[in-house]
């Protein structure tokens, strides 16, 4: 698409949708919000670029391959989901881990990890379904 309107507003865009699925991402915890939807806001901001530049320009602005960023973001909910085990609790039983004044908590990683697998598993979808088309 030649669009010059759409070429620029997708640029500020994109900026724009990842820092609120950040956002949504972090305010999930206690909030509605998460990883779900905040991967699905993230994948939409990019989503929205290769519509304006083309599915190359969206994977070099990525510069990580989406289905790595989508095995991550699983392998990390996995290990999150599954760290109670090794403090003999319940699967997915939230633990906290308190660094001077910041505290992160396992629930907060599995989160993360959600938002990554989304984020990956609908870029790699849309970017495939625009390549063969």
């Amino acid at each position: 698409m030649n669009s010059l309107i759409l070429s620029v507003g997708a640029r500020f865009l994109t900026a724009l949708f990842l820092l609120f699925s950040l956002f949504v991402l972090l305010r999930g915890h206690n909030s509605p919000g998460g990883g779900f939807i905040g991967g699905l806001i993230g994948a939409a901001g990019f989503v929205l670029y290769s519509f304006a530049a083309g599915v190359d320009a969206a994977r070099r602005a990525l510069r990580v391959d989406p289905r790595a960023i989508g095995v991550w973001g699983m392998a990390l909910a996995i290990i999150a989901g599954m760290a109670s085990a090794l403090a003999a609790l319940d699967p997915f039983t939230g633990l906290w881990l308190i660094l001077a004044d910041l505290a992160l908590s396992t629930v907060l990683v599995f989160d993360i990890g959600v938002y990554l697998a989304v984020f990956g598993a609908i870029l790699t979808l849309v970017f495939t379904l625009e390549e063969t088309l």
